[in-house]
């Protein structure tokens, strides 16, 4: 089967453009007030801040009235929510708070976070694999359903790719990264924008052909992994095995060189509502070793044996749980590799929750953040489970093996921010 070449193609971006916006910074107007999370991290009372901050803010598009991710697909009403998006975004493309530019781009993103760490990257219109090919970008972590019917039927109706998602490569200093290096330095950015949380994000324009051949050229036998954006790269394959318009052979993606900007991977802690640590502690001793410890500080899950993690009741008592017996987790697992069988995400799903009969759709999902799920267990009368992040060599590892890991067991970052540049097909 021939391989895919990785693809990064320059387009026109939709930006939102300078008359819109009141605040201009460094010799750049300033659009952070208009720029949203992707779709899938804020949650519902955080949807409605950010939609009423202001009346042009993306995430009146990419979460349009609160959209329910669960409606079925014979639901008018939803339907009507992903046609008044689509009919929103059109309007502010002929009204001019957005607006085509007028050459094909690569373009180049820089976040600096609060706490030092900078990040540049490619933005451009990634080539979905032909059927009959290897595809060059490797997701790492399975998807549902539901998530993806969703952004499918939003960027169909839309006739638009409204968020990038992000991807990382190795690329080894190579003339990709090289040029994505060198553009703060030869021209002034198109946008700079301060978000809220202390991050600065600036965006310039690659229009000069002969550099963006460079870039294609480099860019071609290498290949990708998702970092965020699983569920949006799988509604991007269907609306190209669905449609017959070209436009659909590309999405909208930002590419990050992890060698030379290495990657913040945070966990994804668990919150289980209603489950009772103390029997949930009782039953994990048949298949691993369990003692108290005196906080629930899932740094030193860094230093244990994997796989490793941290049981904490609505009182605040941790109970670190390790030394799983092997042969349970072989038994559990046995179509994966040790490596995959030693993730926390892992032995917690496939072999604690069985143990205690407690149903996936329960449980909760709380990004970066133990103090939040350990807040949360105690609010919910349950159990927190604190898992350590993993490395970006253990996530290329399981993908280069064709495996992908339980669902929310990464937290890359920074992700990038939705409305500093989209794709449109008309």
């Amino acid at each position: 089967m021939p391989r895919q070449p990785l693809d990064l193609a320059p387009f026109r971006g939709l930006r939102y453009v300078a008359p819109d916006v009141d605040r201009f910074i460094d010799g750049g107007f300033d659009i952070a007030r208009l720029l949203a999370p992707p779709y899938d991290i804020p949650d519902a009372e955080e949807a409605r801040k950010l939609q009423r901050s202001d009346p042009h803010n993306a995430a009146r598009v990419t979460l349009p009235f609160e959209l329910s991710r669960q409606a079925t697909d014979n639901d008018d009403a939803v339907s009507r929510r992903y046609r008044s998006a689509a009919d929103l975004l059109r309007s502010w493309i002929t009204d001019g708070v957005l607006a085509l530019d007028e050459e094909p781009a690569l373009y180049v993103y820089e976040q600096a976070t609060a706490d030092g760490q900078v990040q540049r990257g490619l933005v451009g219109a990634l080539g979905l694999p032909q059927e009959d090919a290897e595809p060059a970008v490797r997701p790492h972590e399975d998807v549902a359903d539901p998530p993806v019917r969703d952004r499918f039927r939003l960027m169909e109706v839309a006739r638009a790719n409204l968020e990038p998602i992000f991807l990382v490569y190795r690329g080894a200093g190579g003339a990709a990264s090289a040029a994505t290096e060198a553009t703060g330095t030869r021209q002034e950015p198109v946008v700079r924008a301060r978000t809220r949380d202390g991050a600065e994000h600036r965006l310039w324009a690659i229009t000069d052909p002969g550099r963006q051949r460079e870039i294609t050229t480099d860019l071609a036998d290498r290949s990708a992994l998702i970092a965020d954006g699983h569920h949006r790269y799988a509604a991007y394959l269907r609306l190209r095995r669905q449609s017959t318009d070209p436009g659909w052979s590309h999405g909208l993606a930002l590419l990050v060189d992890s060698d030379t900007h290495p990657p913040r991977l945070g966990a994804i802690h668990r919150v289980l509502p209603g489950l009772d640590t103390a029997e949930a502690l009782a039953a994990a001793r048949t298949v691993a070793t369990v003692e108290p410890v005196p906080e629930a500080d899932p740094a030193a899950l860094a230093e244990m044996s994997a796989p490793a993690l941290l049981l904490v009741s609505a009182d605040g008592d941790a109970h670190l749980v390790s030394g799983f017996d092997e042969e349970v987790l072989r038994r559990a697992m046995p179509d994966h590799s040790p490596d995959w069988r030693h993730l926390a995400t892992a032995a917690l799903h496939e072999v604690l929750m069985p143990l205690w009969s407690y149903p996936e759709e329960k449980v909760r999902m709380v990004h970066d953040d133990p103090v939040e799920a350990v807040a949360a267990a105690r609010d919910e009368k349950g159990t927190a489970a604190l898992v350590p992040p993993l490395r970006v060599e253990q996530v290329y590892a399981v993908a280069d093996r064709g495996e992908l890991t339980p669902r929310k067991s990464t937290s890359f970052g920074p992700k990038p921010r939705t409305g500093l540049v989209m794709r449109v097909l008309d």
